[in-house]
């Protein structure tokens, strides 16, 4: 039987309509598409996706039991060595790893892997009756610091082993950057939720509402009897561009503005938490975060969007699909383009408070690609006299985050790089005897399923040690 070069499509809300709604874009496959998607897979040998896999799911394997029907058998594969697969088949960058490795994808499109797990995930979700059993105690107690995608990996892979895991989070609500980063058109958050909730039966404890570094120190953790730590508090400290006009009202950094939208549902009638409704809004950057940012924006009611990027399309940092999503509602790229300057007014007939002035345009030059950068990518370089305003009320920087020093500050002899993420060797040990860290809180801002993988090594790390004892 031939099989089909191309992957078989995600049924999606209509642009037209979902550019209004907070309800999820992508459907997901039927099971009458996830059957006929499940064929397209070689079952290869040497199993090149499972290489490309930061969490080296058994894809092959639990494909296999999509094409049988055994739903539930598929589950428990992805489960053996992922803690978050309804996330991860959402938001994983599954075209620059796993999907890049599979073998179909030499001649045609690669196996729609990503959207078998998330189908997968959610069968489980929908179907599954029994909670997961908690294992019998080994007598070890290990806290983990932060409940995203590191932490909360990090937690059920020792829950699984019978630790007995606290994890501590600074919000009030598990997830981390799950929750207050990712839009619910792209991951609701009752996902995140159900997964969170199957960790608890695995003898997870979660506190919300503890700031290690300022409620408890890592110092402190050792003192109530947990014998390793795990540091995954992610990178929340946004970046700015130091341009005159960022301390003016009506600029955000990306974090605040998703956070208030995604955790506070600043969007709902009358928040608790405002936020812009409305108006022309500018998102600089070309990132994940710059598309989520500009979606949401969208979804507030803003009369127009642009997204603002220093570079061409080709050198796009965010997937493909989000990108074509963005395209799709409306959203206008203004590429090779860069701010110099937030342009503000003063009115004393204003009503509003005419202090500290609001956002009225962004002035901007036209950008052209020169020489490589240290990354490879080739370097872009002002145009003289191609100055030019934008016209806007809210502009909101999505150019990146740091990891925040409030642990690093507090805790002696954690050492830190120049950009203060949390130094670690292989193992994700840092400098600190049985304090062991990754994710965004030693890389800076990458991808869920990195902060997982880390989250994995980290783990295997810890039960090796304690076991040991």
């Amino acid at each position: 039987m031939a099989l089909d070069p191309k992957k078989h499509e995600m049924p999606t809300q209509a642009p037209e309509v979902r550019a209004h709604n907070f309800s999820e874009v992508a459907l997901g496959y039927t099971v009458e598409i996830a059957l006929e998607e499940a064929k397209r897979c070689l079952n290869c040998k040497n199993r090149p996706c499972v290489k490309g896999c930061p969490v080296n799911v058994n894809i092959p394997d639990f494909i296999a039991k999509v094409k049988e029907g055994d739903f539930e058998g598929a589950y428990q594969i992805i489960n053996e060595t992922s803690s978050l697969p309804a996330v991860c088949g959402r938001v994983c960058p599954q075209e620059t790893q796993c999907e890049s490795m599979c073998t179909m994808g030499i001649k045609f499109e690669p196996v729609g892997i990503g959207r078998l797990e998330r189908f997968v995930a959610d069968w489980h979700n929908a179907h599954a009756t029994e909670k997961a059993a908690a294992p019998a105690p080994n007598g070890h107690k290990v806290a983990i610091v932060g409940s995203g995608p590191s932490g909360l990996t990090c937690a059920g892979d020792l829950a699984k082993k019978g630790y007995k895991v606290s994890v501590f989070e600074a919000l009030h609500t598990a997830g981390g950057v799950l929750v207050y980063g990712i839009p619910e058109f792209r991951l609701p958050k009752a996902i995140v939720a159900k997964e969170v909730e199957t960790l608890k039966d695995l003898g997870v404890d979660v506190q919300t509402n503890v700031v290690i570094g300022k409620t408890l120190t890592v110092d402190e953790l050792f003192d109530m009897g947990y014998e390793a730590v795990f540091i995954g508090s992610g990178a929340g400290l946004p970046n700015f561009m130091n341009i005159p006009g960022e301390a003016l009202k009506g600029v955000y950094s990306a974090n605040e503005f998703l956070t208030r939208s995604n955790l506070m549902k600043a969007y709902r009638f009358d928040p608790v938490t405002p936020i812009m409704k409305g108006g022309k809004v500018a998102v600089v950057g070309g990132g994940n975060v710059a598309m989520d940012a500009a979606r949401t924006a969208l979804r507030l009611g803003a009369e127009h969007v642009y997204i603002v990027y220093r570079r061409s399309m080709d050198e796009l940092p965010a997937r493909k699909e989000e990108v074509e999503h963005a395209m799709e509602e409306g959203i206008d790229f203004r590429l090779l383009n860069n701010p110099v300057e937030i342009l503000g007014y003063s009115n004393p007939d204003d009503p509003r408070d005419p202090k500290n002035g609001f956002v009225n345009g962004m002035r901007c030059i036209r950008m052209e690609l020169g020489a490589p950068d240290a990354k490879g990518r080739r370097r872009p370089v002002p145009i003289p006299g191609s100055e030019f305003t934008l016209d806007v009320d809210t502009v909101i920087m999505a150019i990146g985050t740091s990891p925040n020093p409030l642990i690093k500050d507090t805790t002696k002899g954690l050492e830190v790089n120049s950009h203060g993420g949390i130094i670690v060797n292989e193992q994700g040990l840092t400098s600190r005897e049985h304090v062991y860290a990754g994710g965004d809180a030693v890389t800076g801002a990458a991808t869920v399923i990195s902060a997982m993988g880390a989250g994995k090594i980290a783990a295997k790390a810890i039960d090796e040690a304690l076991s040991a004892k």
